[in-house]
């Protein structure tokens, strides 16, 4: 068996001292999350992280620095997966596009109401992600680098 981890992108949006998160349907229940989803096929990170943010809230989201380069695994029987987070900024919200399926709603949190709500967070990883925004974590974009059908 070869192990894959799943690759995910994530982002922490921050608004007058507010988070966005995204109210979502699991197979757990309701859980809130940062705007997140896969990577797809031939999709690079930041255009991977600029979709999710608008198919989960509708908001235009200009990532700005990476955050944290996240591996996590809930147990060992669940997969892996490597998570890229991102933080940006939001701009255009269109209220009247349909959020993507499974998506109940998009919320601004303060990190008091992201603690609040800890056993619904859809992992560990959000408040984390949270903390380390709110530390200072911002490293450079150019950190990454594509290169989809080199030769």
């Amino acid at each position: 068996m070869v192990w894959k981890p799943h690759v995910t992108v994530a982002a922490v949006i921050e608004k007058d001292q507010r988070f966005l998160l995204v109210e979502e349907t699991t197979d757990n229940g309701i859980a809130f999350n940062q705007p997140a989803g896969h990577l797809e096929p031939g999709e690079d990170l930041i255009g991977a992280v600029k979709r999710e943010v608008l198919e989960e809230t509708a908001w235009q989201f200009e990532p700005e620095a990476l955050v944290a380069v996240q591996l996590w695994r809930k147990t060992p029987d669940f997969p892996s997966f490597v998570r890229f987070c991102f933080s940006g900024s939001v701009h255009s919200h269109n209220p009247d596009q349909a959020l993507d399926a499974g998506i109940l709603a998009a919320h601004w949190l303060s990190r008091e109401e992201i603690l609040a709500k800890q056993a619904q967070l859809r992992s560990p990883l959000v408040l984390i992600s949270v903390d380390e925004y709110l530390k200072g974590r911002h490293h450079p974009l150019s950190l990454l680098h594509t290169f989809l059908d080199l030769a």
